[in-house]
């Protein structure tokens, strides 16, 4: 009787990150999406340009409105069962103000960023 090894996934799972958080603000509005890569569809988005929003919102552009969005996209990516997204930024943006708002909400309403 032969004893095999425990099956192990593939080495190249470990480097797959099919969830990426994109940001784009504006002048006037925040927006973030969570892109599912290998099928190339949006699993979940916020934006302060949603009417609900708009209307619980003071201002739609500053950091405090970028910490809203963070944990509204929370919310929907918990619900939508994503346990964990990679954060994807463009050359020009840092980890400071609206971007690190985003992303710390994001980490605080329970989802793992890889």
């Amino acid at each position: 009787m032969v004893i095999r090894p425990p099956a192990r996934p593939p080495l190249i799972t470990k480097y797959l990150k099919p969830y990426v958080l994109k940001m784009h603000f504006t002048n006037k509005f925040v927006n973030a999406q969570v892109i599912h890569t290998p099928t190339a569809t949006v699993a979940a988005s916020a934006s302060s340009q949603e009417k609900v929003l708009r209307e619980s919102m003071e201002t739609t552009r500053d950091v405090a409105a970028a910490a809203m969005i963070g944990k509204i996209l929370a919310e929907r990516l918990l619900i939508n069962n994503i346990p964990a997204v990679t954060v994807h930024l463009k050359r020009e943006q840092t980890y400071h103000g609206k971007v690190k708002a985003v992303i710390d909400s994001v980490r605080e309403g329970g989802v793992k960023l890889i």
